[in-house]
């Protein structure tokens, strides 16, 4: 797809086929059930949610996978359960040709809400 400035996740979304927005309207929907006080924005052209000010999770659609964005902190926590997926510092690349796992998502959001939290309360 073409880098472009989004104005908010539901545009980004729409410019995709509709297999693929089923996918990343089911990533949205995960995140904000799973962390509901997260706050939506575009960041680095793409969907983001922030906690308090903080970077929660990243997500972005592309030709043959999702990246998910945890930051390295989510990555190192669920080192055993990314083996199967191909992953960088703070990346995650879930193949769209296979079943997306929805629970590792929410698991990872639950991971990064609860860090972030206690970094708050350290203050």
């Amino acid at each position: 797809m073409e880098a472009k400035n989004y104005k908010n996740t539901e545009e980004y979304i729409l410019q995709f086929p509709k297999d693929v927005q089923i996918i990343l309207k089911k990533i949205r929907e995960t995140v904000l059930k799973t962390a509901p006080n997260a706050i939506e924005s575009i960041s680095y052209r793409m969907p983001a949610f922030k906690l308090n000010g903080k970077p929660l999770v990243y997500f972005a659609a592309y030709k043959n996978h999702i990246g998910f964005y945890a930051l390295p902190s989510g990555n190192e926590a669920f080192k055993k359960e990314l083996l199967n997926y191909k992953t960088g510092k703070g990346s995650i690349q879930f193949p769209i040709s296979e079943e997306i796992p929805w629970k590792l998502i929410h698991d990872i959001v639950k991971f990064r809400t609860k860090e972030i939290e206690a970094k708050l309360k350290k203050k």
